[in-house]
């Protein structure tokens, strides 16, 4: 395995800073410690605790998010923190004793029709990834996600997307979800309980995949650009996440003020979405940044 990299970002809240890291560090879920006697299952978590000036500390599957003390600022410390974490992991500390947390919670999957026929969302009660990931085919899923090369397994499974805490299918003709979902809910209840990974490897540098499968740098966040994304993230997302799907920012054209955007899980495909949320978002976009926006092209992923 490569050695741990970290990279760090500012959040909106000026005292917590996140870690993101190119490796995943946990199977799935999130940890969060407010002192060292809950970090007991984490001695990662346990020994940023010695620093006088952390506060809480969350852990995630590829980030690592402090939140500090007022006797300190982020920017006089923040390297000297991320080459702590980066030396500890890198010589094999333990992150976190998964083994070791509290009572193992029943696993609980549902499985729930979307807008588009081809595709079944399966929810569950537990967190499994803060990246989204897409998975057009086995040999894709094979290079990251145990649990998606799994489902690619069933015959007629076309493809995977995991998110916050569903997995949305995608299916071939060749079956109607009415004879299948309770057998995809099944495994995918029993692969979870297991404790098994879910996701091992994240897509490299997180890049986009375009339709033409091209692969393409992912884009800077920052004037329109970031404004966009804020609203994506704050009104348009969560509504598509209930129907097991998701919107990716893709580009801005600053020039001709075209905003392209990626249909993801459930979205992509559909018959009816593509058309629905493109003039959905581009309404909502032109409503919120007037005369920023002239149009929006949605992308099916």
């Amino acid at each position: 395995m490569q050695d741990l990299e970290i990279s760090i970002q500012e959040t909106t809240n000026n005292t917590i800073i996140k870690f993101n890291t190119n490796q995943i560090l946990i199977n799935g879920g999130s940890y969060e410690y407010a002192n060292i006697d809950e970090a007991k299952n984490s001695p990662l978590a346990q020994q940023l605790f010695y620093l006088p000036f952390v506060k809480k500390i969350f852990i995630t599957a590829n980030f690592i998010a402090i939140q500090r003390f007022d006797i300190v600022e982020w920017i006089d410390v923040q390297e000297e923190v991320k080459e702590q974490i980066e030396n500890y992991i890198n010589n094999n500390g333990i992150i976190v004793n998964e083994s070791q947390t509290s009572d193992k919670e029943a696993i609980e999957v549902y499985a729930e029709a979307t807008p588009n026929p081809s595709v079944m969302k399966f929810g569950t009660n537990k967190s499994l990834t803060h990246t989204d990931v897409e998975y057009k085919n086995i040999d894709e899923a094979s290079k990251s996600s145990p649990l998606a090369q799994a489902i690619f397994n069933f015959s007629f499974v076309k493809e995977v997307f995991i998110s916050d805490n569903y997995v949305s299918v995608t299916k071939y003709e060749m079956v109607e979800w009415n004879d299948v979902f309770t057998e995809v809910r099944t495994f995918i209840r029993e692969y979870l309980a297991a404790g098994k990974t879910i996701i091992k490897e994240l897509p490299k540098d997180e890049k986009i995949i375009s339709k033409n499968n091209i692969e393409e740098p992912k884009p800077k966040l920052e004037g329109i650009s970031a404004e966009i994304v804020a609203i994506l993230d704050e009104y348009i997302k969560p509504a598509v996440a209930s129907d097991g799907g998701n919107i990716a920012f893709h580009s801005y054209d600053d020039e001709h003020k075209i905003v392209r955007v990626i249909l993801q899980g459930a979205c992509s495909g559909c018959p009816s979405s593509t058309a629905t949320l493109k003039n959905g978002i581009e309404n909502l976009l032109k409503e919120m940044l007037p005369n920023q926006i002239n149009e929006v092209i949605a992308i099916n992923g």
